[in-house]
């Protein structure tokens, strides 16, 4: 989400820095957890600072257990990254309704090989080569394959970055790989923006004050402040 970040945040003078995290951390959400409670924790060291915010979702429950100690911490209430493309959970379910096999694709993703495609078939075998036998990665690459087979169309969310034209074509590149109908949907950065800039409401973001953590809401508010017990 850098270039998106950046264009949600032109202009912005309350920002105090931006850190960016590597995307593969989704994978394991023990690793992101601990990774973002670690950058949490540093930034409480400083001066200058009001508030922490998190461009994520639940992210497989990654971020789960997140605790504050000195600043205040936000979060928009959404499962996962695609919200904040499309705008809000409204929205996201709309679209998931209308199409319930659609993969997203995103400049983000794409450039990182995180999507299906001639390209993350390449990405994964050349990292299962370092640790397997052929014969032990081509099951594995089946595998993966499976799991695309839920899907039959790649959606396009565009943010308008200066990228969006460009990956927009990857995207249809790879729907036409695998015989996958495409579509390219313009997406809304109102929750992105807000979250940058500070316009938290309760209906869309989730705060947690020092003390507390973060935990997982099986309702639609999907996120929920926790009590610490020692």
């Amino acid at each position: 989400m850098e270039r998106e970040i950046a264009l949600c945040s032109e202009g912005s003078t309350h920002i105090q820095e931006t850190c960016f995290f590597e995307m593969g951390l989704h994978d394991r959400p023990n690793v992101l957890r601990e990774t973002l409670q670690t950058a949490i924790s540093a930034m409480e060291q400083r001066d200058g600072i009001e508030a922490l915010v998190l461009a994520y979702g639940l992210c497989g429950l990654g971020t789960c257990g997140l605790r504050p100690a000195r600043l205040k911490l936000v979060i928009p209430r959404a499962h996962d990254c695609i919200t904040l493309f499309i705008g809000s959970r409204e929205q996201y379910a709309a679209h998931q309704h209308t199409c319930p096999s659609c993969y997203y694709f995103t400049p983000g993703w794409n450039r990182e090989r995180r999507v299906p495609g001639p390209d993350r078939i390449e990405s994964v075998k050349a990292e299962l080569l370092k640790r397997f036998d052929p014969e032990d990665v081509d099951y594995l690459l089946e595998a993966e394959q499976e799991q695309w087979s839920r899907h039959d169309t790649a959606t396009y969310v565009d943010l308008g970055t200066a990228d969006a034209e460009s990956e927009a074509a990857y995207a249809r590149r790879c729907a036409d790989w695998l015989g996958w109908k495409f579509e390219r949907i313009k997406g809304d950065a109102t929750l992105l923006r807000d979250l940058l800039r500070g316009e938290w409401d309760a209906e869309r973001f989730q705060i947690i004050e020092p003390g507390a953590r973060l935990g997982h809401s099986t309702d639609e508010a999907i996120l929920r402040s926790e009590p610490v017990t020692q």
